[in-house]
């Protein structure tokens, strides 16, 4: 095992940029930019011992201060949407930037925390990235310390372990928004990928805004029903109106018997390298999002990414569940610490 640090550059405030290589000896690495805790790459042997970069990014970190498609970003305090860019906590309403429609995505495209420079303590076989954030920071309440650990085990495990104090009660829900491809962050198209979803309901949403309407509904004969192995082509492009509001699947799956142990949520395979993608959470829901909205996004190498080119599985709280009677609470504070992890284990 070793962690390397290597410096990148400097931010747009001067502050300096490193990326840590975490590796093992089983031929993985893993780059992490303390920029945004960016997972940058993830190289994994492939069936033939091929190391293969399986996440899509940038070469270079100053494509990071755009990202506008959150590449490998650690998106907080707040993933997802907000609706109408509000919420209420004990009475006081919060405003958030209106980014998305009428809603708020993703807490803040151009100062969130993907956008922030961490503080890094290295270790054996792992990255702890720290932040700080003031009461009123962003629009959200209470003095935060938030640390978010990668480890690299010799099992080819990444683990993604956060962790978030406050002196107030306040909204937490971050997800990290890797994009994957298996079969290599240059080879186009996942979905010949095939996936399955530990998740037999998911929350459908109102419309193209994509806020959830309340509902817990079943995955049963839907085109949402990745209970049994299938590719994730095969009903993306099917006759169903939730499918046609965001253009593909980009919705929030329950996590099956989810009670804030480590619960197996998904796996995800390529027919190319044979590369496959364990995926375990303490987290109630995970987002399927299968690049929807790539156009043209120059990435590594030169490579030009496009639509569908990549698939996320964030895990997180439940779209809007600040504003959502029945969904699971999404509030932290003095008496209730943020705690969440989730491991991508390859083979």
């Amino acid at each position: 095992m070793a962690v390397k640090r290597e410096f990148c550059g400097e931010s747009q405030t001067g502050a300096p940029i490193y990326v840590y290589h975490l590796s093992n000896n089983s031929g993985m690495e893993v780059d992490i930019l303390n920029y945004g805790c960016i997972v940058r790459n993830v190289f994994v042997p492939d069936k033939d011992g091929n190391r293969v970069d399986v996440v899509l990014g940038y070469d270079d970190y100053k494509d990071y201060f755009v990202n506008d498609v959150f590449f490998g970003a650690a998106v907080g305090p707040s993933a997802n949407r907000i609706a109408n860019a509000k919420y209420s906590i004990d009475g006081k309403e919060f405003i958030l930037p209106i980014n998305d429609g009428p809603n708020n995505l993703h807490t803040d495209i151009n100062n969130g925390f993907h956008k922030r420079v961490w503080d890094a303590e290295e270790g054996e076989n792992f990255v702890k990235f720290t932040l700080k954030a003031e009461d009123g920071d962003l629009g959200f309440s209470g003095n935060r310390v938030f640390e978010l650990t990668y480890t690299l085990s010799e099992e080819n495990a990444l683990s993604l372990h956060y962790h978030a104090t406050s002196d107030a009660r306040t909204l937490i829900n971050m997800t990290n928004h890797s994009y994957f491809n298996l079969s290599g962050q240059d080879y186009g198209s996942c979905l010949d990928h095939t996936l399955k979803l530990n998740c037999s309901r998911y929350t459908p949403v109102i419309d193209s805004a994509s806020i959830p309407t309340g509902e817990i509904a079943s995955v049963e004969g839907t085109p949402f029903d990745f209970t049994q192995e299938k590719t994730i082509g095969r009903d993306i492009e099917a006759d169903n109106e939730q499918l046609k509001f965001v253009g593909g699947y980009d919705h929030n799956f329950v996590v099956d018997n989810a009670d804030g142990t480590r619960r197996s949520f998904a796996t995800a395979s390529s027919p190319v390298t044979g590369i496959t993608m364990h995926c375990s959470t303490t987290l109630p829901g995970v987002q399927l999002y299968t690049g929807n909205f790539l156009n043209h996004n120059k990435g590594k190498g030169g490579r030009e990414y496009m639509k569908r080119d990549g698939f996320c599985l964030e895990t997180q709280f439940f779209p809007n569940s600040i504003n959502q009677e029945g969904f699971p609470d999404s509030v932290f504070g003095p008496d209730r610490e943020y705690d969440a992890i989730t491991v991508y284990q390859f083979s």
